[in-house]
């Protein structure tokens, strides 16, 4: 009697349990065979076509008719090599061979974006960096005439020209005082502060190298270094002098005492050189020769820029006063006056550059006609004399006032 075959079983049948001989295909359409066993296709609901050696039965031992039983060998299932056609198949697709045009484009695309995206932020960076500059520098102008404000404040009213009760007819004003001071006198106001503190360090250095008798070699080395300190002093006069030469000829950046004591913006190389002798004597002959022509043709140039101050003066005097003293009379002559005392005014500029250069030749000359330690006695007088002076404005500005 033939077995009934189960869905499990029908399933895992294939054509590799009848190796060795010709096999064909026979159709299983049929609902029952001849033994009246259900049709395989029929429980499984889907064709399926067995291969079937011509000489056996389905029973695979003995023939149909006697019925031979089903072979018990477990089918075994197919191998992994089987289906190695398939997974090659499968890995190729992935292959470089069959990847799309545009991949690697897209690839190729990749450094160039990113550089470009690099560029992109360097550049933005930059210029955060360039408005954060210009900000910082905006603060500090700020800074800077808010500082000359309280510097002109305090030297008002130490001068005694601050009415707070508005009698000068500004009710609270500081008369002389610029009520918008330029930012160039305002910064040339703090860098000579700052001149002035490195000039006091120089100056102690100075002192205790000669009272320690140091070596001509150190002298000259700090002799030097105070020389050029000098020059940046003048470097700096220069550059305030096309700013607003009035704040510099004016001297409010010194104290009152100094003040009284100026020359076109600064001191008279004939009195330094006075001031100067006394300190570093003995002088040979050949060196008061030296110094007393140096303090001659100075003297002789102090009265050459102060003739021509006078000069100036008496012009600026003359074109100002000029015609009718009313503005409102003729505008256009008025304002003609204005442009040529502005233009005489250009004058005042370069009085104060000669001056500021008949200073520093005097100081080199001198330099160069004494010796290494007269020289360094001389810079110490210079920079006592100063000194003192600022100290007298400060001992008069805290008398008292009865």
């Amino acid at each position: 009697m033939a077995s009934t075959l189960t869905p499990a079983l029908a399933a895992g049948i294939n054509s590799e349990v009848f190796s060795g001989k010709s096999q064909k295909t026979s159709d299983m359409s049929a609902p029952r065979d001849n033994n009246g066993a259900y049709d395989l296709a029929d429980l499984d609901g889907t064709p399926m076509n067995f291969g079937i050696a011509e000489d056996d039965d389905v029973g695979g031992r003995g023939n149909g008719a006697n019925g031979g039983a089903w072979n018990d060998t477990p089918m075994s299932p197919r191998s992994p090599s089987s289906d190695g056609g398939d997974m090659d198949e499968y890995k190729d697709q992935g292959s470089p061979s069959n990847k799309r045009p545009g991949d690697s484009d897209k690839k190729s695309e990749g450094p160039d974006k990113t550089l470009r995206r690099l560029a992109q932020n360097r550049e933005a960076a930059r210029k955060s960096r360039l408005r954060k500059k210009a900000y910082v520098q905006q603060l500090e102008s700020s800074r800077i005439r808010l500082q000359q404000l309280e510097q002109e404040l305090q030297r008002a009213r130490q001068q005694g020209v601050y009415h707070g009760d508005g009698a000068a007819g500004g009710g609270g004003t500081l008369p002389g005082l610029n009520s918008n001071p330029n930012p160039g006198a305002a910064q040339f106001d703090l860098e000579y502060g700052r001149w002035v503190e490195e000039h006091s360090r120089q100056t102690s250095e100075l002192r205790t190298a000669v009272n320690q008798r140091s070596t001509d070699d150190e002298l000259r080395t700090l002799v030097d270094q105070c020389l050029a300190h000098y020059d940046e002093l003048f470097k700096l006069k220069s550059q305030a002098a096309k700013m607003d030469v009035f704040h510099l000829v004016s001297g409010m950046w010194k104290t009152p005492a100094e003040r009284c004591f100026m020359w076109m913006g600064g001191f008279r190389p004939s009195e330094m050189l006075k001031i100067i002798i006394p300190q570093v004597e003995p002088l040979t002959e050949q060196q008061l020769m030296a110094i007393c022509n140096l303090q001659q043709s100075s003297q002789q140039a102090e009265d050459a820029l102060s003739q021509g101050m006078e000069s100036l003066q008496q012009s600026l005097a003359d074109t100002l006063s000029a015609g009718n003293m009313s503005a409102s009379s003729n505008v256009a002559n008025y304002m003609g006056q204005m442009a040529m005392a502005m233009g005489k005014l250009g004058t005042l500029e370069s009085f104060v550059r000669q001056a500021d250069s008949l200073r520093q030749q005097s100081l080199q000359q001198m330099h160069r006609t004494l010796n290494i330690r007269q020289s360094a006695k001389g810079f110490l007088a210079m920079a006592d004399y100063h000194a003192r002076l600022r100290a007298l404005s400060s001992l008069w500005a805290a008398r008292p006032r009865d």
